[in-house]
């Protein structure tokens, strides 16, 4: 085979990894999804999921956050993974809508990035709670982020938890029942 014949098929081979990389970085998408009802309204919960200080009191995935959860702010978490270990991870605050919305997000465009939402939803006396993360980027083809839905249904428990003993002591501490 000749020299320019042989450098032909290197740069055809070379387009066709780049041409694949950017295909699987711009097709790769996965989400986990948890959800709950927690019998407060929507404004007791948000105190509590907006309480960056409170975390640790309550959820089990984010166990220490810095930061004010306002637009365009940076969030500062330590995150526990499913092993015991810990991570730092940052997230831009996108979007809040007060009782309602909480959007966040972060990682590395077109590797791993992450778009986060916990979602209020009144109904009658208690809330509909939602959080729901996508995920993009060429690292979702070799990561299973499937223990995030446990992690996160286990987070909504958790602020559940947390919302009914913060009611139950201002109950106690205005003497009701």
């Amino acid at each position: 085979m000749n020299r320019n014949r042989k450098l032909m098929w290197i740069g055809i081979g070379v387009g066709a990894v780049v041409v694949v990389t950017a295909l699987m970085a711009v097709l790769g998408k996965k989400s986990v999804r948890a959800e709950g009802v927690i019998d407060a309204p929507p404004s007791e919960v948000w105190a509590v999921l907006t309480h960056a200080e409170g975390y640790p009191e309550w959820n089990p995935v984010f166990v220490r956050v810095e930061g004010e959860h306002r637009e365009s702010s940076t969030m500062r978490y330590q995150m526990a993974g499913p092993d015991g270990s810990v991570t730092a991870v940052e997230a831009k605050v996108v979007r809040v809508e007060r009782e309602r919305e909480l959007n966040q997000a972060g990682g590395i465009p077109g590797i791993l990035t992450f778009d986060h939402h916990w979602t209020l939803t009144p109904r009658d006396n208690s809330t509909h709670v939602v959080q729901h993360e996508y995920y993009r980027g060429i690292g979702v083809w070799f990561w299973d982020p499937s223990w995030f839905e446990d992690a996160y249904g286990r987070a909504i428990e958790g602020l559940s938890e947390r919302v009914q003993r913060l009611r139950e002591s201002d109950d106690s501490a205005q003497g009701r029942p």
